[in-house]
């Protein structure tokens, strides 16, 4: 039950918490238009743990967020993550993004749908229970009229994904909306702290992100 260091960077929030026994000591959340990720992560790192007395050594495990999400936050946040693992010997966590966004809403009935922006009409999500367990697995969704209909309970919609839900079924009965959820290492301290006591660590060497679809690139239009 040590120190973990826990960095999101599945999104353009470039954000990292530090947990202590399953409790949240301090936060930076960074949400800027573009990625700043590159320019932000490593020095927002040392601020934190500035501030609150502790060094690298104070670590006991570093908690990267897994995805799905952007390819170009993933393997920011993923080498930072790795690097210290390495330069420490301290174990690596991965959380995945959804069950850590889940983590960041309370409702009382009903399931919650965390959604991540995936481009055009798509989106990556994943359907929660209210105590967090997971319901159905990570997925990558092309939004329509009929989508999340074979779900029967109320259902409660959130992350940066949900904008495009809310364009289509925002009058929708059993269609709920909560705003204003980004995604935040601030979900992933208990999870992080479960998987350190249980020891559910990845293999620093071969450990790679979730994309959750195939990362592909195109030509530049001035060649």
């Amino acid at each position: 039950m040590g120190v973990i260091l826990n960095i999101e960077t599945a999104t353009k929030v470039c954000s990292i918490a530090l947990g202590k026994k399953g409790q949240l000591l301090d936060y930076i959340d960074i949400l800027e238009d573009g990625y700043s990720h590159s320019e932000k992560l490593n020095v927002s790192i040392v601020d934190l743990l500035k501030r609150n007395n502790l060094s690298l050594t104070d670590l006991d495990a570093v908690a990267i967020s897994e995805g799905p999400g952007s390819y170009t936050g993933l393997r920011i946040g993923t080498a930072s993550a790795k690097g210290f693992c390495y330069g420490k010997d301290i174990p690596l966590i991965a959380v995945n993004t959804l069950e850590a966004l889940a983590n960041r809403t309370e409702i009382k009935e009903g399931v919650k749908v965390p959604l991540i922006d995936a481009r055009r009409m798509e989106v990556f999500g994943g359907v929660f229970g209210i105590n967090n367990e997971e319901i159905t697995h990570s997925f990558n969704y092309v939004i329509e009229e009929d989508s999340f209909e074979s779900i029967k309970e109320n259902k409660y919609f959130f992350g940066n994904g949900a904008e495009k839900l809310k364009e289509v079924f925002l009058n929708k009965k059993g269609y709920n909306f909560i705003d204003n959820i980004e995604c935040s290492a601030k979900g992933m301290v208990t999870v992080s702290e479960r998987k350190f006591i249980n020891k559910e660590f990845e293999d620093t060497a071969y450990f790679e992100p979730n994309y959750g679809k195939e990362f592909y690139t195109t030509a530049s239009k001035n060649q």
